[in-house]
């Protein structure tokens, strides 16, 4: 029963991990906030964990740990409602200052085209009208409610895994808690894959659904400003979270089982001394004072801390983890931008590409390991090797970046007959100076040239089909100015879609990273061991503790912050506030945001090879002086693999690489 109660709350956990991610645009979209701030929210999930995770180690397991997981995942749902909440108190979404949605009318206001007496847009409104507008701007601070949701998360997920497999090591049968362990991971699977549906049909939904009349939206799923009904993903999530934690209430602290010569579960800060060692049996009725563990535990962490071997691979674990944790944050924004393919799209086939994929790849590790009965330098090997043929594919996806879209005024002139050198004030032309057009506005047509322009008043387009879908403007004079052999210059909402050349390419990136992400998995399996066994054995625990503090403070909090920051860079066209402030990004430089952000991703992983060729030599000078009694050690500590974790905090899975790409 605890098994079964666990497995479901190890789904909602990975439900919630995976949902997170895959909302980041539409949470940057519907709060008005840049890449950057999206990263910090997404962060915040890790800053909770934080925050609780030396307290739960320490006295999770001298308490009632059924209820202290119950209690754990009400509040990661109590967390996930949280996240939802702001979508309530922040009015309907306004996706463009020109097309305000009025509910009580079920209409919008008429698109701005070319009138020669027209006046700016902002003109017409007062700045009393404005300030107040301001307050319930999109773009204000309700994003930090967002951000509490996922700290609350954050916080709740903490005990779920180390006092779920501590209990489950303490009173398993012997030689059964590995079984119950590949059980338990296995069934976690369910919780991603129910996530990329739930999120691929909740992007589809427009995010208003149910309170505005859909007939009134002009825009597409496939247009940058288009955001989804995301609140409704961690709704769900939530109330799953919610009801898995009723079943721990009803379980008892102890099970009625012999307990003789079985294991104690070991907190992450309980060392032992020279003294204790000889004492094991008693270990339960020995309380060293504060005094002896305080000082214990400063010599424990200087003994890792200048243990080489563990340096070495915590920091190469660190930047390989962080390239992990920054691709699949904004993976989802990548495909949409550079391949024009929705959200929905995104989530959808991503999610097919990568579940099953990581899965394999994971099994298959697992199977060579054990097939070939590795010793140490065998899994750092295997490491090295699959790190390089990964580093390979990750190479092949420059080959496969699409050239910045054809947009008028960011990419080319306004009479899209040359290109610009940047996108910044760029000049009017002869074909639209005479419009008196608000250039800040975002409300992109597609010519009949394949331009994309800005605003139909920018393309020159001196009328309209009116609120008919799709939406044509016509008489278009920038259009026209191109030299396009056609004698309908016309345009219709929405930005131009991607080429041939283009779609061609999008199939050469899934097969690149289907590949990639295929060998990231075979060599990630092992990971555990090249940290708890290059250590002493009673610091195993305080290692892996140290080694998840390491990799959840500056690679899952800082990565999607810098990742974010980069990202912001390839910006050509940012939406603005009422307030007039900067909000979130409209369009990007495609070829820049390719270059920037692969090579973030690239060159995170380079200084990794080098380590671990530095890593596999000092491994090899500390153990090949040895007898062969150490290697059938070594040997011996590869059986125990699927074990591990089980002495141990179970937050050690958490910090696979492996688990750290998929950030559940």
């Amino acid at each position: 029963m605890f098994l079964a109660a666990l497995s479901f709350s190890f789904i909602t956990k990975a439900l919630g991990g995976v949902i997170m991610k895959s909302s980041i645009t539409q949470i940057e979209r519907r709060f008005d906030i840049s890449s950057s701030t999206a990263g910090i929210i997404d962060g915040g999930f890790e800053i909770g964990n934080l925050f609780v995770i030396v307290f739960v180690s320490y006295y999770g397991s001298k308490l009632h740990r059924p209820k202290i997981i119950g209690i754990g995942s009400f509040i990661m749902g109590i967390g996930s409602i949280l996240t939802a909440l702001p979508h309530f108190f922040m009015g309907y979404y306004r996706y463009s200052k020109e097309t305000y949605i009025n509910p009580s009318e079920n209409s919008t206001s008429s698109l701005p085209t070319c009138l020669i007496s027209q006046t700016l847009s902002h003109n017409r409104t007062s700045p009393e009208i404005l300030e107040k507008g301001c307050e319930k701007e999109s773009g204000s601070y309700m994003w930090i409610y967002v951000l509490m949701g996922n700290m609350l998360r954050g916080i709740g997920e903490t005990p779920i895994m180390p006092l779920g497999i501590s209990y489950i090591d303490d009173f398993a049968k012997e030689g059964h808690s590995s079984f119950y362990l590949g059980t338990l991971h296995s069934v976690a699977m369910i919780g991603p894959i129910i996530a990329f549906v739930l999120t691929s049909q909740f992007a589809k939904m427009y995010v208003d659904i149910g309170f505005v009349d859909l007939s009134s939206i002009k825009i597409t799923p496939k247009d940058s400003r288009w955001v989804g009904a995301w609140w409704l993903s961690f709704f769900v999530s939530g109330l799953l979270s919610i009801i898995s934690s009723i079943p721990f209430f009803f379980l008892p602290k102890h099970i009625n089982k012999p307990q003789e010569k079985r294991k104690v579960s070991i907190s992450l800060p309980v060392l032992k001394t020279n003294e204790e060692k000889n004492q094991t049996a008693n270990l339960t009725n020995d309380r060293p004072n504060v005094t002896k563990n305080v000082t214990g535990l400063f010599q424990s962490l200087k003994s890792i801390l200048t243990n080489p071997l563990y340096v070495i691979f915590l920091i190469l674990a660190l930047l390989q983890i962080s390239s992990h944790i920054g691709s699949f944050t904004y993976i989802f924004k990548y495909v949409e931008q550079q391949y024009g393919y929705s959200a929905s799209q995104a989530n959808m086939l991503l999610g097919i590409i990568t579940i099953p994929t990581v899965a394999s790849g994971m099994f298959l590790g697992g199977y060579i390991t054990k097939k070939f009965k590795f010793t140490m330098i065998g899994i750092a090997k295997l490491s090295f090797f699959t790190t390089a043929i990964s580093f390979l594919f990750q190479l092949s996806y420059f080959a496969v970046i699409c050239e910045s879209k054809s947009v008028a005024g960011l990419t080319l002139t306004y009479d899209g007959n040359n290109p610009v050198t940047s996108h910044i004030d760029v000049p009017l032309s002869n074909c639209n100076s005479h419009c008196n057009c608000d250039e800040s506005q975002w409300e992109p047509v597609c010519g009949n040239n394949g331009i994309t322009y800005v605003s139909p008043c920018l393309a020159g387009c001196k009328s309209s089909s009116g609120d008919k879908k799709p939406i044509v403007f016509y008489n278009c004079s920038c259009v026209e100015v191109t030299g396009f052999q056609n004698k309908n210059y016309s345009a219709h909402l929405g930005e131009c879609p991607r080429d041939d050349t283009c779609t061609k390419k999008f199939y050469g990136y899934v097969a690149a990273q289907v590949l990639n992400v295929f060998a990231s998995a075979v060599g990630s399996t092992s990971h555990i061991m090249l940290i708890v066994k290059n250590v002493q054995p009673e610091l195993k625990s305080l290692a892996m503790g140290f080694h998840t503090l390491i990799i959840r403070a500056l690679g899952g909090i800082l990565a999607p912050i810098y990742f974010g920051a980069v990202i912001d860079k390839t910006c050509m066209k940012w939406s603005v506030t009422s307030c007039g402030k900067r909000g979130s990004c409209r369009v990007y430089n495609s070829r820049l945001f390719g270059m920037y952000f692969l090579g973030l991703c690239t060159g995170l992983k380079i200084p990794p090879l080098l380590l671990y060729i530095v890593l596999i030599f000092a491994m090899k000078k500390k153990y090949e002086g040895k007898d062969t009694k150490a290697s059938e050690n070594e040997r011996k500590a590869v059986d125990e693999t699927n074990l591990e974790p089980l002495n141990n905090n179970g937050l050690l899975v958490v910090s696979d690489g492996a688990d750290s790409k998929m950030h559940i």
